[in-house]
């Protein structure tokens, strides 16, 4: 069905607009959160509040910002950076820095769930794209994103089509916290066991290398099939790592490779893959995924790393203790110490790591229970995951046809 679309100009369609242009104001470690342009994504819908890191007093969140702050249901976009990245508020208490606004709709003309997909349609991405004036970096100035051309079915319309695709979006949400706490679970469950547990001080402790099999360097191959490198791969790099342990499937690129060489590197259910070359000041190297069944048959099987990268083949049952000892030592800021290189690459002295850093050896029984527990409990995180990827996909869907009226939502019922 088509619906009676009406043309306004999106500054028509707000009632406010938050936009704190000048320094940023003095910040702290606590306090109330200060959100900059890297918690909006294009691929979330709300903001990512964990990537806060500063804070500011009350006194400079009550008299500093003068055009006040988001509220529930305004609409986050960066004007500086990943330009076309918008996302939806739905918490309140928390400032924005400069480089990014806040837009607040007329509800008595736009549904603010409506507009904020419209402006993820990605025909409306590709505007806002081409909205950009930077000439270092890619940024847009407020009155040209005021002053985009948008098109408006009736109000119930805007409010059924918003609440079909929200209901798809809280489900993602819902599994992305149902992750979060998951990994939280199985990291407090091994410290409780391993490393609070005052039994743990008597029993005997050996080198991390005591307890891995093999390590293995990883093949970066070409970008195309040529010569001898015909062997199809998806190749993990150290950018893929957080997503790998989010439970998501990262974007791995297609490399080609040696068959040979394939036999060799291939990764299988239960390797660990560490990034040994990278890292910045306050990120060192050391990066660590888990790489599952369930990941790799996203991949058909065919996975690598980046020779950035090395796999770490652990011996049976010694999976999921040296992976999540592993993160604990990153938590700690260790691998800072294992780091050399003077080109301005950090490189990861791997050797050192796992013939230094020791760890308590429980009993086999123990940790095969343990790696169990843990097996069971990622199992549920790919699964949600997974999920996940399909909801997007048919949100995707969706958000295209609804917007152009070729599904009709008019007489839902919410």
């Amino acid at each position: 069905m088509k619906f009676e679309w009406k043309p306004y100009k999106l500054k028509d369609l707000l009632s406010c607009i938050v936009d704190n242009r000048g320094k940023t104001p003095p910040t702290q470690d606590q306090g109330y959160p200060l959100l900059e342009i890297n918690a909006v994504s294009a691929d979330v819908k709300y903001p990512l509040y964990d990537r806060v890191k500063k804070y500011v007093c009350s006194e400079v969140f009550e008299t500093k910002f003068r055009s006040g702050h988001p509220k529930i249901g305004d609409i986050l976009i960066p004007t500086v950076g990943t330009l076309g990245a918008v996302s939806y508020v739905n918490r309140e208490n928390f400032c924005i820095a400069q480089n990014l606004i806040a837009l607040r709709v007329n509800t008595e003309i736009c549904d603010s769930q409506y507009l904020y997909y419209y402006l993820c349609n990605p025909i409306t991405r590709l505007r806002l794209l081409n909205l950009d004036i930077g000439a270092v970096q890619p940024s847009i100035k407020v009155p040209h994103l005021l002053n985009l051309d948008i098109e408006l079915p009736p109000l119930k319309v805007q409010k059924n089509i918003g609440y079909v695709l929200s209901v798809l979006d809280d489900k993602i949400a819902i599994n992305i916290a149902m992750n979060n706490n998951l990994r939280q679970q199985t990291m407090e469950l091994y410290k409780q066991r391993f490393i609070d547990n005052p039994e743990i001080a008597n029993l005997p402790v050996d080198t991390l290398s005591s307890i891995v099999a093999t390590t293995t360097g990883g093949d970066w191959g070409k970008d195309a099939s040529q010569d001898n490198n015909s062997r199809k791969v998806y190749c993990i790099r150290g950018a893929d790592i957080p997503e790998v342990n989010n439970g998501n499937r990262g974007r791995m690129p297609v490399r080609y490779i040696q068959s040979q060489s394939f036999l060799l590197k291939h990764l299988v259910d239960g390797d660990l893959v560490v990034e040994i070359s990278g890292g910045s000041p306050t990120q060192s190297t050391g990066r660590m995924a888990y790489i599952s069944q369930a990941l790799l048959g996203r991949y058909e099987g065919k996975m690598v790393c980046t020779n950035f990268c090395k796999t770490i083949k652990p011996k049976a049952d010694y999976n999921m203790l040296l992976y999540h000892h592993w993160q604990y030592l990153y938590s700690k800021g260790v691998f800072f110490s294992y780091e050399n290189g003077t080109t301005g690459i950090k490189n990861l002295d791997l050797t050192g790591v796992l013939s230094t850093e020791i760890i308590h050896m429980p009993a086999h029984d123990t940790i095969s229970k343990f790696n169990s527990v843990c097996y069971h409990i990622f199992s549920q995180i790919y699964a949600n995951s997974e999920q996940n990827e399909k909801l997007c996909a048919l949100r995707d869907i969706l958000l295209t046809k609804l917007m152009s009226g070729e599904i009709d939502v008019s007489n839902v019922a919410i």
